[in-house]
């Protein structure tokens, strides 16, 4: 087959797309739409009292961040959290303008993911003591857990992005 062939080819696909490409840019869309949509939710919540004494108990008891209490207060510690959160959803939002700024959102989300998946190893009541591991309690361990997912998402949506880049 030579060049011509192919790109005739390339172009009738196009046009014509496979209910498989149809709905895998449904679901590439949708991610990007969905992690956003994430962070922006739980972003904003992190401006609540609520939110903020709930997150007491995942903070204080890591060692990555146990030491925050000691510099801010539990509200203001919320709302620079919120904040970061809300600049994610916007930069992951970003890929309508550019994949660089989605690249730098699902960078920054998959480091905050496992930041929060490290939870797991320092919030007591994670394991679930009547069943004993691998079962985890229902808050904090599935709570935390679902973060799993999330990263994967937030790695795939840096490594869309950054194929997009390198294909320009």
């Amino acid at each position: 087959m030579n060049t011509t062939t192919l790109t005739q080819q390339h172009r009738t696909a196009a046009a014509n797309p496979s209910l498989g490409t149809l709905t895998t840019a449904v679901g590439i869309y949708g991610a990007y739409f969905a992690l956003a949509a994430i962070y922006f939710w739980f972003g904003g919540m992190k401006f609540t009292q609520y939110e903020a004494e709930g997150l007491v108990p995942l903070v204080s008891n890591s060692p990555l961040l146990g030491w925050v209490y000691e510099l801010f207060s539990v509200r203001t510690f919320s709302s620079m959290l919120g904040v970061l959160e809300v600049s994610i959803g916007l930069l992951i939002a970003g890929r309508l303008l550019s994949p660089k700024l989605s690249l730098v959102g699902g960078a920054l989300s998959a480091g905050l993911f496992v930041t929060t998946l490290s939870f797991m190893f320092s919030t007591p009541g994670v394991i679930e003591p009547s069943l004993g591991f691998p079962a985890i309690s229902v808050a904090p361990g599935q709570f935390l857990l679902k973060d799993l997912g999330l990263l994967a998402l937030s790695i795939f949506v840096a490594g869309h992005s950054l194929t997009r880049l390198e294909t320009r």
